[in-house]
């Protein structure tokens, strides 16, 4: 059992809050991401939990024992560094069997051990090149062996792809994946990266400015954004906002955006917000049907810019000084668009955003269903 809880947990480098008294729980076997852009705090809540940095405030518990006071290297933690960080003058078979040394086992058991992670890891005919004979995947899973050769409780990777090309980006993360649900051992994983972390992760905390903004499957922090920055950095490419006022006007809701007014399926304002609310319309590309021709609570736009991607075709559109992303599957999409045509966009019921413009928080819809 590795269960780990962090709480009120806070780090200050001089002046500047880089962990502001964040709560978080990682259950046993669980692939935890942290997730965010660079400076949010992803790292140092990585670097508190090995033991690396020494929190301001709060604690960490590994199954309900506290363990900020604890010397990194008896906390039996294991870190993946960005760099991979590989000695340059040992090979791969000294870098595995390093720490089962340092943990002064039998010649014969770290040998037996160094075989069955080589094994483990596709290296066997790897095992006597060093550092500089390996590509950079191969130098990745030389480090991952490192780490994972200790047995430890929990294992912690530090942007761990950052560096590799990507294809190669594509194939590690789906091998990473694999090894931590083989070994089912408890895993905190940071990155920057939306798509990697949608990709592996049960369960991401998406953090900005030292503060954790929202915790939930990687479906759940996709469909039900918490607020604003939540929904605008998940997601590729990135959801529309349009900022308005919502009106009601014989039954419907519009939000009106200067001269545009964009009408919104029924439901998806909460009731009781007041004429003319001040709010922001969010919708994602894919969430966006373009007509070629005038359709029921369509909004007139004109395509700027058409970008192909394989059978998906990404539209810019103009309207009225408000500008959309629309993606679409071009063999769904039922007409040819061209830059300057005149086309109309719907937006689909069910997966539409409110968010409050002062507060960015979102808008509950009534009954609080997941959109």
């Amino acid at each position: 059992m590795a269960r780990l809880v962090l709480e009120k947990l806070d780090c200050w480098y001089g002046r500047t809050h880089a962990v502001d008294q964040i709560d978080l729980v990682v259950e046993d076997g669980e692939l935890c991401v942290l997730l965010g852009p660079s400076g949010c705090g992803k790292t140092s809540t990585l670097r508190m939990i090995a033991g690396l940095v020494h929190p301001s405030g709060g604690e960490i518990y590994l199954d309900g024992r506290p363990i900020s006071g604890i010397y990194p290297g008896y906390r039996d933690v294991a870190m993946v560094f960005q760099s991979y960080a590989l000695y340059p003058h040992m090979t791969v078979r000294q870098h595995f069997a390093f720490p089962l040394k340092a943990q002064k086992l039998r010649e014969q058991e770290i040998a037996r051990r160094v075989e069955e992670m080589a094994d483990f890891l596709e290296m066997r005919d790897l095992l006597d090149r060093y550092p500089h004979e390996l590509s950079a995947g191969e130098q990745q899973r030389a480090a991952i062996g490192r780490a994972l050769i200790r047995r430890p409780r929990i294992l912690l990777f530090d942007e761990p792809l950052s560096n590799l090309d990507a294809m190669l980006r594509v194939e590690m993360r789906t091998r990473l994946r694999r090894l931590q649900q083989d070994l089912g051992i408890t895993t905190v994983y940071v990155t920057h990266d939306q798509v990697e972390a949608q990709a592996i992760a049960d369960k991401i905390v998406v953090m900005n400015l030292g503060r954790i903004q929202q915790v939930g499957t990687p479906q759940e922090v996709y469909a039900r954004p918490v607020n604003r920055f939540v929904a605008g950095f998940i997601g590729t490419p990135p959801m529309n906002f349009v900022e308005g006022r919502l009106r009601w006007d014989d039954g419907r809701v519009v939000l009106r955006a200067g001269r545009l007014d964009i009408p919104l399926p029924p439901g998806c304002a909460p009731s009781g917000l007041g004429p003319d609310y001040p709010a922001v319309l969010g919708v994602r590309p894919e969430h966006l049907n373009v007509h070629p021709a005038l359709a029921t609570g369509g909004v007139a736009c004109k395509v700027s810019v058409i970008e192909p991607q394989g059978n998906q075709l990404v539209l810019s559109l103009q309207a009225d000084g408000v500008s959309l992303v629309a993606c679409t599957d071009k063999r769904e999409l039922g007409f040819r668009p061209e830059v300057g045509q005149d086309v109309w966009v719907t937006l689909q019921p069910g997966h539409i955003h409110l968010f409050d413009q002062q507060t960015e928080k979102r808008l509950v819809q009534p009954g609080g269903a997941v959109q």
